[in-house]
């Protein structure tokens, strides 16, 4: 009887960060800052090593898919995000809501195969070096990163299709600058145990199985370069994997998190703020780190880069 009394929400309100008016101006111009900056950032690698054939190698190919991944995965939310805390944009609709929530976590998980994918990289790289040209062709390479995105994007779309069969009747305010499961979860006047189950079988199979291969690959890693005999071959090895690793730490450490729990039980505003170094932070860092750990080969880049520029002038 009070099942079929209830009204189905579907608008929601964002309620953002709390704080003045100033602080939210503020926090929406660091979030201009940080955005602008990201997507110049993985734009520019992409557009190196578009430009450069030197740079046209296995790890740049996936660093490249990367790059893409995160210029989407921070559109997704960013801009929305700006506009809830200017108050020029704090409603959204729950099909839109659920397709912001598709594709942050479609995306999300493809990063995960996309990492894994790049630890066995540079696991070939260090210890099967005179077979890795002939192991990691072209073909093999696009197969593999192909492969992160069907599955990255599959993973998800059941647990889509169980959220959006949620009946949500109120209230329709959002404590988050995004849409999230968890957030869903709260607002549902249903049963939710099945979407949490689900919830935390994907994210089992997506975060662990890709952090297993990692982890598996970087093992062999280490044991290979404990053997290397010069510190310099040692230095060259681990500058090889040393950018991955600092991503991986970062990425895992704060999806594991968010995500990998029986239940929903988690502080709404915890999880907002793990969610901005999550969507925000973590797509500005990989830039620069790989850039940084690579930094003779994107050096000569952009030396020949500028250096055309200037005898076309």
């Amino acid at each position: 009887m009070k099942t079929e009394n209830l009204t189905s929400v579907r608008e929601f309100i964002f309620l953002g960060f709390p704080g003045t008016w100033h602080f939210q101006t503020s926090l929406a111009v660091l979030f201009s800052v940080m955005y602008i900056l990201t997507i110049a950032g993985n734009v520019s690698i992409i557009a190196l090593v578009w430009i450069h054939p030197r740079l046209h190698t296995p790890m740049y190919f996936f660093l490249c898919n990367l790059s893409f991944l995160e210029i989407w995965y921070t559109t997704a939310c960013v801009p929305k995000a700006i506009g809830v805390m200017l108050g020029t944009s704090q409603t959204i609709s729950f099909t839109v809501c659920l397709l912001q929530l598709f594709f942050l976590l479609s995306m999300g998980s493809t990063e995960c195969f996309l990492l894994a994918v790049m630890a066995y990289d540079r696991y070939l790289a260090i210890c099967h070096p005179l077979r890795y040209s002939s192991l990691m062709k072209s073909t093999f390479c696009a197969q593999l990163a192909l492969l992160s995105w069907l599955c990255g994007f599959l993973a998800i779309s059941v647990l889509a299709a169980l959220i959006s069969r949620l009946s949500l009747c109120g209230p329709n305010i959002i404590n988050h600058f995004l849409c999230d499961v968890d957030s869903c979860i709260a607002l549902s006047c249903t049963d939710t145990s099945l979407v949490e189950l689900a919830t935390f079988i994907v994210s089992i199979i997506v975060i662990m199985v890709s952090c297993a291969i990692t982890l598996i690959s970087y093992i062999y890693i280490i044991s290979t370069m404990l053997r290397i005999p010069s510190a310099q071959g040692w230095q060259k090895a681990f500058s090889t994997c040393s950018a991955h690793l600092t991503v991986v730490t970062i990425w895992y450490g704060s999806i594991i998190f968010l995500y990998v729990k029986p239940s929903a039980q988690n502080s709404l505003d915890l999880n907002k703020t793990i969610n901005i170094f999550n969507t925000i932070v973590t797509p500005l860092l990989n830039p620069f780190i790989y850039t940084l750990r690579n930094k003779e080969d994107v050096k000569e880049a952009l030396r020949r880069t500028m250096g055309h520029k200037l005898l076309t002038k």
